[in-house]
């Protein structure tokens, strides 16, 4: 993940962090230039299309330069940050001569700084395809540096016929291969109009020298009339074009395009893959859940379970691995490749959360060996790590079986679509008050609704209805999670 230069920078490059994935989005820097950083010290935050992830570097040294700001998808393998790692240099020595230029990058975060921070970094992959690991970065970041020396160098030059003065236009010239015609933009920008959909020949620049912002694509996508950009003399004709684009869909920015990246994509994927590879099978049950909901609260007050989340989920759970093992053929996974079910003598039980980034599905490992006070701890790191943002992608794979909780949305029931790669997954509605007939006659009792998909490949009609028969059963009368343990 790191290579050495000459002059004792070492460069750490994105790793693959979710076992193949092939780009990940800087969420946050934890270090800035000048930072002194040590082996192991997380330097900063990244999303992949499974979760987000925090980042420790490998080595010793003094920070000098960030490649790319907060908000830029890397693909794996391009350097992210340098560091000077021979010992004798400071937060503020001037002794690395290349190094010179990337110190205007010391603040990332502020709205002008993105753009500046995208001239040290982007300016070198945009010529280039995305990389694996370890693979065509040296050369590249090579020159990456002998370029940002140029225009301090030289800051008049202009060999490009740009409509500003452009002393960046060396660099984009000699690595985009075109003259002034194309739109001066750095990868990150042009990835995001790419995503929005916007043509770059449109926008009107607002950064320095003429180059078109982050900011400038998303006015673009969706304008405002107090976000118009003032423009430069010489750019002048290029609103009138995104002013026709944008009539088809109004000028009131009735419309807002956000990109599908990181968790949002990969879940859109994996469900249209599984909704039209695994034949789904829904099936319903409605049930009363009063006595579960007293045992919920008698539990509460157990000292076993001091310091742990009890709720009606744990016992939801807990009765979906009784009925497993009572029922052991449901849980397996078809093998498209060899043609085989395989059976699987664990259940990793898959919980579905909804964060602000997206739904995920964490699993519990081994939850079919776990106790009940065991299972409630699980639960609750769980859903304490997937609202922090923490899910790690190794807790998302190899899941089994999966519970999705609708009901605390109000919802009664759905038809959920398999979690890729599983057998079955239970929808659990909402519990209320209802009428309910209850030792022959009509009482206000705790009912819900269950809905069970599964994979009609692996589960036909009978075993999926025992299935969720035997989990309403263990609602219904929790005494059952004794008597059929």
């Amino acid at each position: 993940m790191t290579t050495m230069t000459d002059t004792a920078l070492a460069e750490f490059k994105m790793p693959d962090v979710g076992e193949g994935l092939t780009e990940a989005e800087i969420l946050k820097w934890y270090v800035q230039p000048g930072d002194t950083v040590t082996d192991g010290q997380v330097v900063c935050e990244v999303e992949t299309a499974k979760a987000a992830v925090e980042l420790p570097i490998p080595f010793n040294g003094v920070v000098r330069e960030l490649r790319f700001p907060e908000g830029t998808t890397v693909d794996v393998g391009q350097v992210i940050i340098a560091v000077d790692v021979s010992g004798g240099a400071s937060a503020g020595a001037p002794a690395p001569a290349p190094e010179a230029a990337p110190e205007p990058v010391t603040v990332p975060e502020p709205a002008a700084a993105p753009e500046a921070a995208a001239e040290d970094g982007p300016a070198a992959p945009e010529g280039r395809k995305p990389v694996l690991v370890g693979y065509g970065v040296a050369e590249s970041s090579t020159k990456r540096r002998a370029r940002k020396a140029a225009p301090t160098e030289a800051p008049a030059a202009q060999p490009v016929p740009q409509s500003v003065p452009e002393p960046v236009a060396p660099q984009s010239q000699s690595l985009n291969g075109h003259n002034g015609a194309r739109p001066l933009a750095k990868p990150p920008v042009r990835k995001l109009a790419k995503d929005l959909g916007v043509d770059l020949a449109t926008v009107t620049p607002s950064g320095p020298d003429g180059i078109i912002t982050r900011e400038d694509v998303h006015a673009a996508a969706a304008p405002a009339p107090a976000a118009a950009p003032a423009p430069q003399a010489t750019q002048a004709p290029a609103p009138a074009v995104p002013a026709a684009t944008q009539g088809t869909v109004g000028t009131d920015a009735r419309e807002t395009r956000i990109p599908v990246k990181g968790v949002r994509k990969a879940t859109a994927q994996a469900m249209v893959g599984s909704a039209f590879t695994a034949p789904h099978v829904t099936e319903f049950v409605t049930i009363d859940v009063t006595r579960t909901m007293k045992l919920v609260e008698e539990l509460k007050q157990d000292k076993a379970f001091d310091g742990l989340r009890v709720n009606p989920l744990l016992l939801i759970s807990k009765a979906l691995l009784v009925a497993i093992r009572r029922n052991p053929d449901v849980n397996a996974a078809w093998d498209d490749a060899n043609q085989e079910i395989v059976q699987k003598h664990y259940v990793n039980l898959g919980i579905a959360a909804a964060t602000p980034r997206g739904l995920i599905v964490p699993n519990i490992k081994d939850a079919h060996a776990k106790t009940l006070p065991e299972l409630a701890e699980s639960l609750g790191e769980l859903v304490s790590t997937a609202r922090a943002g923490k899910t790690s992608p190794g807790a998302m794979q190899g899941g089994t079986v999966t519970i999705t909780n609708v009901g605390v949305f109000g919802v009664d029931t759905g038809t959920p679509i398999l979690n890729p790669g599983e057998s079955a997954i239970l929808a659990v509605g909402a519990i209320k008050l209802q009428p309910w007939v209850h030792k022959g006659k009509v009482k206000p009792r705790q009912v819900t609704t269950l809905a069970l998909s599964f994979d009609h490949r692996l589960v036909d009609g009978e075993l999926g209805s025992k299935v969720l028969a035997d989990v309403a059963a263990v609602l219904e009368q929790p005494k059952r999670l004794m008597t059929w343990a």
